[in-house]
């Protein structure tokens, strides 16, 4: 940057000396520095004052007439003899001092333009520099704000961590008691080999009462492992694409061991026919199905086959109707009072979706929503067998905010939309009575999410997405407390 501001001071400083010198020299060449003017009285030059050479005929003469009407100098120039002219030694020096002016003059302008090149170079530099300098104080300012967010994230993630401390704690403390149920087994196991060689060394009943408590406890431990929070999903498996963009399927969680078999429902109004397929690998490569009519067309995608029967919510209404399949025949039917029905508290994506029925590790569920409890979502305990309310939770969050819902070891989990971007963000623990925001990532691979429930026995959630059955899995935290075995 400081060589074109050298040339530019060097060309200024140039110029200047030349036209000092040509105003200096010039008039002398010309014969102008011999003439005088005579000033009339007051300073003022008289209006007939003459500039007269010293020699008129030899050189130029000049003679001042008159002003005009505007006040301009009117003078009058006489030339000398062309003869006298061309035999002039001062005129051959004009001309060449002429054309050596002209030559500079050239020279002038060719520096000019350099010097506007080199000026433009200099501005554009100068942009530049500017330019670069902002960016340098965006990057330093970036920086720092991408040091201080990375300082909150890391502090966010400690806090997360810091109450897995004790859990950890409590892990130590659940080893020690799975180690003292096997070295319980391993006694009674030798206690019971030594008893089939001694009959009556020990007492039967007392045998009988340990083997029950520690089957009791045993049960209690393998409920609790089953349970925990959830903390991810899997990335989605399509399964099949199939039906239209609303439906449902599923697989009864109480189902025999070896019954795989596999329950669709397309639409979410106006259809009463459940397609029964005889295992998954049916499901995924044929089409080979047995129909079931129900008695009444379903609403909404909220039904769960659970224990051999279906539980729908009946068209239009707010009736709960329990079909077993074994008998094809309706086994109790119940109103679910003050419940919202004919999408009045529907999810978000609609499809008469008020009353959805879910199962967990802990039994049957309701999800609706009321007048009284201003269109937010309330949480129901059913029993399977009579559909009656066992106990109610009331939360603070609008059923039709919600995309979806499930539930999974007690806990009512709901997305923050049906299409697009998808996550869980709320939380509703029906063993604390105590709700959470919380964020997990949930990937909606077709867009449109119009049902999601959880089976227990899978693991696993399954989801209609747009006329995809996909699956996905879960990751839940276990924590076993052990002094509530």
């Amino acid at each position: 940057m400081s060589v074109p501001l050298l040339k530019i001071g060097v060309v200024l400083s140039t110029m200047a000396m030349i036209t000092n010198w040509m105003s200096q020299t010039l008039p002398s060449l010309v014969g102008l520095n011999t003439t005088r003017l005579t000033a009339a009285q007051g300073g003022y030059p008289d209006r007939s004052t003459g500039v007269l050479p010293a020699n008129p005929e030899e050189s130029w003469q000049v003679y001042s007439s008159a002003q005009d009407s505007e006040g301009r100098c009117v003078c009058t120039v006489v030339a000398p003899q062309q003869s006298m002219c061309s035999r002039d030694a001062r005129t051959k020096q004009l001309r060449q001092l002429l054309e050596k002016v002209q030559n500079m003059t050239q020279s002038i302008q060719v520096l000019d333009q350099r010097t506007q090149r080199d000026l433009q170079y200099v501005e554009k530099m100068e942009v530049q520099l500017r330019g670069l300098e902002t960016k340098f104080r965006q990057v330093e300012e970036n920086h720092k704000q991408n040091i201080a967010k990375q300082y909150k994230a890391i502090k966010a993630k400690m806090e997360e961590l810091r109450p897995l401390i004790p859990v950890l704690e409590e892990y130590k403390a659940d080893a020690k008691l799975v180690l003292q149920f096997k070295e319980e087994v391993q006694n009674l196991t030798s206690v019971l080999s030594e008893l089939q060689e001694e009959m009556g060394a020990y007492d039967y009943e007392e045998l009988h009462n340990r083997v029950s408590n520690l089957e009791e406890r045993l049960r209690a431990c393998m409920q609790k492992l089953a349970c925990g929070k959830l903390t991810g999903i899997s990335d989605p498996i399509t399964i099949k694409t199939s039906g239209s963009r609303f439906g449902s399927w599923m697989t009864d969680p109480l189902a025999p061991e070896g019954d795989t078999r596999v329950w669709y429902m397309d639409g979410y109004h106006n259809n009463r026919f459940v397609r029964e397929y005889k295992s998954m690998h049916d499901f995924m490569t044929s089409d080979n199905f047995t129909s079931h009519r129900l008695p009444h067309p379903w609403s909404g995608t909220g039904q769960v086959v659970y224990n051999g029967s279906i539980y729908f919510n009946k068209f239009q209404s707010h009736v709960i109707i329990k079909f077993d399949f074994r008998t094809s025949s309706i086994s109790k039917s119940r109103q679910l009072d003050y419940a919202g029905f004919n999408n009045a508290y529907h999810y978000a994506w609609g499809g008469h979706s008020d009353i959805d029925l879910m199962v967990d590790e802990g039994g049957l569920w309701a999800v609706y929503a009321t007048n009284q409890n201003a269109g937010n979502i309330v949480i129901s305990k059913l029993n399977p067998n009579t559909l009656q309310i066992i106990k109610s939770w009331t939360t603070n969050h609008p059923k039709r905010s919600a995309g979806e819902s499930f539930m999974i070891c007690g806990t009512l989990y709901v997305t923050n939309g049906y299409s697009g971007g998808t996550k869980v963000y709320y939380a509703y623990s029906t063993n604390s009575s105590t709700y959470e925001y919380i964020d997990i990532a949930f990937q909606n691979k077709y867009s449109h999410i119009s049902m999601l429930d959880y089976n227990p026995r899978d693991r696993a959630l399954y989801a209609w997405n747009n006329g995809h059955q996909v699956l996905y899995n879960v990751t839940l935290f276990h924590v076993i407390r052990s002094e509530e075995l």
